[in-house]
């Protein structure tokens, strides 16, 4: 009957599984982590895409290039944010009207002043990151954001420029 009085004494039991859970869980996530930093960034994989392509001055650039067809369609939208800055939201297509298949493109797109002065730029890469390859014929939509303008800014053009190609044939 003394007993029946008597707090209980609580014993603290650690749960082995739980234990083995969480082991398993921060190993899982470390190992995770390992994985992606070994990863190269985007500019190095850029690179490595880019890296036997045609550059402008080259004899085959020019001959290349001739044959991409860039334009800008009637959708662009101006936005403002919240910073008080506006973005653009570009919308373009890249049309192929050559015979030979791109396998590289990455292009230049511009906002430039009635002056002709840029006021933001962005580089692209357009095959293979939207499509793996750009056959003869084939068009490619674009879509991309510049940010940043102010309201003052003279956005009064886009302007499309390819900065490397390469090609499969």
């Amino acid at each position: 009957m003394a007993d029946l009085f008597q707090p209980e004494q609580k014993q603290h039991v650690v749960n082995k599984l739980l234990i083995v859970g969480i082991v398993t869980a921060l190993a899982a996530i470390g190992l995770g982590i390992f994985m992606l930093s070994r990863k190269p960034s985007m500019p190095d994989q850029t690179a490595i895409i880019l890296d036997d392509s045609y550059r402008e001055g080259s004899p085959e650039f020019t001959e290349i290039t001739g044959d991409i067809i860039i334009g800008t369609d009637n959708n662009t939208v101006e936005s403002p944010t919240g910073m008080g800055t506006i973005s653009m939201y570009i919308k373009g297509n890249v049309k192929n009207k050559g015979t030979r298949t791109i396998t590289a493109l990455e292009v230049n797109v511009g906002v430039v002043t009635q002056k002709n002065e840029v006021l933001r730029e962005k580089r692209v890469l357009v095959v293979p990151a939207q499509q793996s390859v750009l056959g003869p014929g084939e068009t490619i939509p674009i879509t991309l954001t510049l940010d940043g303008f102010n309201r003052k800014d003279d956005r009064a053009d886009i302007r499309w420029k390819v900065t490397a190609i390469r090609s499969a044939n």
